[in-house]
């Protein structure tokens, strides 16, 4: 079932743990590639010093300001695409990032676009999870209730959702030290493996 835009209306903390377990899904020549979504980060918007929108609108962030449920899409390191979900009413600019995903349907053409065969590395990180289900800037402030890119819920029950710092932040301040960081307990596609315990 394909998720309403009522679904994405929270703040981005609550979307990040709703979101583990759902189904994204993107139409490509290849066909239509589906990843179930496995490991998120929340950005709380204005007062989240590691969030981009901490600045204020600008024209990358404008997308943020405007009612959830869109696409964001950036570009790190001047080459990789990450994806982030807008959440939240219109003017308050939270936004969830996308940190790993696990193939469901379309895994061919996800190694392919990777040119990768390892199963567990297609989607495990942000730029690897585009290059896989063949996001671009191009699909930035996309609508995720049409039929290009949306998300669906087919039922999987999410058993264990644990929690950590989020990744890669270090410029952050206090925000370093958050715990928005989400995922699926002990799933071996998570972009960061968990440390087992001695």
């Amino acid at each position: 079932m394909k998720l309403h835009k009522e679904f994405y209306l929270c703040d981005a903390l609550t979307l990040s743990r709703r979101l583990l377990g759902k189904v994204l899904c993107r139409k490509t020549e290849k066909g239509i590639l589906k990843a179930r979504i496995i490991e998120t980060e929340a950005y709380m918007g204005s007062g989240d010093k590691a969030a981009h929108a901490s600045k204020g609108k600008t024209k990358r962030t404008e997308v943020l300001f405007e009612e959830g449920g869109k696409a964001y899409i950036y570009l790190i390191y001047g080459m990789y695409c990450c994806l982030n979900i807008s959440a939240n009413i219109k003017d308050i600019p939270d936004c969830v990032l996308i940190r790993a995903l696990q193939p469901v349907d379309g895994l061919q053409a996800m190694k392919e676009n990777r040119r990768c065969d390892n199963e567990l590395n297609l989607c495990s990180g942000p730029g690897k999870l585009c290059q896989a289900m063949m996001l671009t800037k191009e699909d930035n402030a996309t609508l995720l209730t049409g039929d290009e890119l949306w998300l669906e819920d087919d039922g999987f029950s999410v058993q264990t959702i644990a929690t950590s710092k989020r990744i890669n932040i270090d410029y952050a301040e206090e925000a370093i030290d958050f715990p928005w960081r989400f995922y699926i307990a002990d799933n071996p596609f998570l972009s960061v493996r968990e440390r087992k315990k001695k």
